[in-house]
């Protein structure tokens, strides 16, 4: 299934209709669609579709021969010799696209830089020399974040210049996954996101004729399932020592989300936390944040790491540490597990939903101004779910993913927080937001009205409309 990618294919086409030479990166991590993106614009264009592969070097160039002999020949029995070097394939690019607009995907680019260092050198001199003066758009693709900036995005990068334009290409957002499981309740849709996030190839695992419980034991607690070991995969394809990052993500997953927490958990030195740290949060699996008054965020002593995808999050929660049940087959006591604990598992999945779907939003009605930050606000005994300022305006905002409909308490307990903050700051355009599963009492849609505090439910999560409930 091919959904949303809107923006990303319109740097495609734009690029494509510039009718000169363009290189573009693309790069994101494994199974989050790259090549379906590429492969959906290639459609109907003219065009030359590669795959490096973990290979020899010799095949490699054979494989690459292949390609360009028949997209230059019809029909034969293929072009009975190989490119000798890379420089001469593609120069061989350069002679094709040299009188006509061509589309050229080298996906998997890293898998041909680990056969042959010299690759991009070679390529930095073929396009300086030939390759720019032609029609061609040439696309470099990539699973392993860390390889493509060092090889083509970093400053000391061999192809550093050369790139006309990049697509880091993110997971989906919440709203375009709900398009995957139709036949679900939009609180399964969410639930679904909370669990696998906006892999598409993940979300393709579920099945919306089955329960999630059931799709949770089947797809994702089965020996042999295709997401059992996921992310052992991807994270020894990205890092020399998995196994060191593995017991930092289970620490996280687990509560332990202040730097000094994780090193006791993980047992490991603090100087090698903290590198493994910022490596993780590079391949945009971690991420840091404050609170949002901290005025200098990366200078905070406040911050704490969260992993920032949700399947790795469950993966780390529930799975990792019930591997040795699992491996028996006794899959019932950690599917009773993530029973008992996911309403509090889906809490701070909510809260990024509603946040992200509020900055959707920004310029409308209910986010009238552009933020210049947007996060939550958090201290020793008090916490804020939502927080956006910008100069004297702010908003304040609850998200509660409870069985139980909000009541008056949580406003007037959201405005009583969030007062010491309006007046440290010296704010004075003031607005509150509420977001539930499970609706507002008769009491608090009164206050909420009178008030003109906006009142959100899970319809608006699945919707562009902008109209509070």
């Amino acid at each position: 299934m091919f959904i949303n990618r809107e923006q990303e294919l319109a740097v495609l086409e734009d690029a494509w209709g510039s009718d000169k030479a363009e290189f573009i990166v693309v790069y994101g991590r494994r199974r989050v669609g790259k090549t379906a993106l590429l492969q959906t614009f290639c459609e109907s264009r003219s065009s030359i579709f590669w795959t490096a592969s973990l290979s020899s070097d010799a095949i490699l160039r054979r494989g690459i021969t292949q390609e360009l002999w028949q997209f230059t020949h019809e029909g034969g029995n293929g072009p009975g010799f190989t490119y000798e070097s890379w420089e001469h394939a593609f120069r061989a690019l350069a002679e094709t696209s040299s009188n006509q607009r061509l589309v050229v995907v080298i996906d998997e680019f890293p898998y041909l830089v680990n056969t042959d260092a010299s690759v991009s050198s070679v390529m930095q001199n073929v396009w300086d020399k030939d390759l720019q003066q032609t029609k061609l758009m040439l696309i470099l693709c990539g699973s392993q974040i860390g390889m493509m900036e060092r090889e083509v995005l970093a400053y000391r990068a061999p192809l550093y210049g050369r790139r006309t334009g990049q697509i880091h290409l993110a997971p989906l957002s919440f709203r375009a996954t709900a398009s995957f499981f139709k036949r679900y309740s939009i609180k399964n849709q969410i639930e679904a996101y909370g669990i696998l996030g906006g892999i598409p190839a993940y979300l393709n695992q579920f099945d919306d004729r089955d329960t999630l419980t059931k799709n949770i034991e089947r797809q994702i607690l089965r020996q042999g399932s295709f997401l059992y070991l996921e992310p052992q995969f991807l994270l020894r394809e990205e890092l020399r020592e998995p196994r060191n990052y593995f017991a930092i993500l289970q620490a996280i997953a687990h509560g332990r989300t202040k730097l000094n927490e994780i090193v006791q958990t993980a047992g490991l030195e603090r100087q090698a936390v903290s590198k493994y740290l910022a490596v993780l949060q590079d391949l945009y699996l971690v991420e840091r944040t404050v609170p949002g008054t901290e005025r200098r965020p990366e200078k905070s002593r406040k911050g704490i790491y969260r992993i920032k995808d949700p399947f790795l999050r469950f993966w780390f929660r529930f799975v990792a540490p019930n591997q040795t049940f699992l491996e028996r087959g006794y899959l019932k006591p950690v599917l009773d597990e993530v029973k008992s604990e996911f309403t509090a598992f889906m809490g701070p999945v909510f809260e990024d939903i509603c946040r992200n779907w509020l900055m959707e939003h920004v310029g409308t009605a209910n986010l009238p101004f552009a933020p210049d930050r947007m996060g939550s606000w958090w201290d020793r005994n008090e916490e804020i779910d939502i927080l956006a300022y910008n100069d004297d305006t702010a908003l304040f905002g609850e998200c509660k993913w409870t069985n139980r409909r909000v009541g008056t308490n949580i406003l007037d307990d959201l405005m009583r927080k969030s007062n010491p903050i309006i007046e440290s700051m010296g704010l004075q355009d003031i607005r509150y937001v509420l977001f539930s599963r499970s609706g507002y009492t008769p009491a608090l849609e009164d206050k909420a009205k009178n008030e003109g505090v906006s009142l959100f439910g899970m319809k608006d999560m699945t919707s562009a409309s902008i109209t509070a409930e």
